[in-house]
């Protein structure tokens, strides 16, 4: 059931960006488990991404696929009507689409620069441009940061700007909705156990993740959708916020 005691349509919509995805893929899962329609985005794996609405279509919930590069505005203007079209509005928008290349700020290639802001700043702009003109009264628009915008670890720079950008529009964007009734935050996870944050890592680097926060483990993709769910569902009053969740690191 969903929990949200400010629903103002039968039927409440989802569009999760990044939505085939690791993260992306538990918000989808819990989003549905809990009445919500959801259009699944994906960049490229189209297959995984139908993948995934057939196996909630199957359980006798409502989903689609919607396909494109989060940082083309009018490929994601077609996204966001491919969806109104078919669920007659969207309530939520959930930006997990990003990219994370590691470098320190000596060795940074340029180039990977550019392709991880276009994702990362860029389309969640992008993103935020469409939900803002879109999102239903009683909504919220989820954008996703990282907890190193605290812990500070080196070779993050690069991805850490981007994500710091994504908090300061997210803090804006509450601001300029005033009076819609529309909520904005972003998540800030926490070393968790994904493909983008385990890609590259050896084991030794895996497990002093794991120690560093009280609770001795990595997250989970699980853990996140859980602070996602509340947001889009029954946390009206956090707004213009950055959520850590992250275990307690520091």
């Amino acid at each position: 059931m969903i929990k949200n005691s400010n629903k103002t349509h039968d039927l409440r919509v989802a569009l999760v960006t990044g939505g085939s995805g690791g993260i992306g893929h538990a918000i989808v899962k819990e989003l549905a488990d809990n009445g919500f329609a959801v259009a699944v985005h994906y960049s490229s794996n189209k297959l995984k991404a139908d993948t995934i609405v057939n196996e909630i279509v199957k359980k006798g919930g409502k989903a689609i696929s919607v396909g494109g590069d989060v940082a083309d505005e009018k490929c994601m203007q077609e996204a966001f009507d491919m969806v109104e079209e078919r669920f007659g509005g969207i309530d939520v928008v959930i930006n997990t689409a990003g990219i994370m290349i590691l470098s320190s700020i000596a060795e940074a290639n340029l180039a990977d620069l550019d392709k991880m802001y276009r994702t990362n700043i860029w389309g969640t702009f992008v993103i935020s441009k469409q939900a803002a003109r879109r999102v239903r009264q009683g909504g919220a628009i989820i954008n996703f940061s990282t907890s190193v915008t605290r812990t500070k670890l080196s070779k993050y720079a690069l991805y850490v700007a981007s994500k710091a950008a994504v908090e300061s529009m997210t803090m804006i964007l509450a601001r300029e909705l005033r009076g819609k009734d529309i909520t904005v935050n972003t998540v800030a996870p926490g070393p968790t156990a994904t493909p983008l944050f385990l890609d590259g890592k050896d084991k030794q680097t895996i497990d002093n993740f794991s120690k560093a926060t009280p609770l001795e483990r990595l997250g989970t993709p699980e853990d996140i959708a859980d602070t996602v769910l509340y947001l889009a569902t029954s946390g009206r009053w956090i707004n213009g916020q950055v959520i850590f969740s992250n275990g307690g690191l520091a």
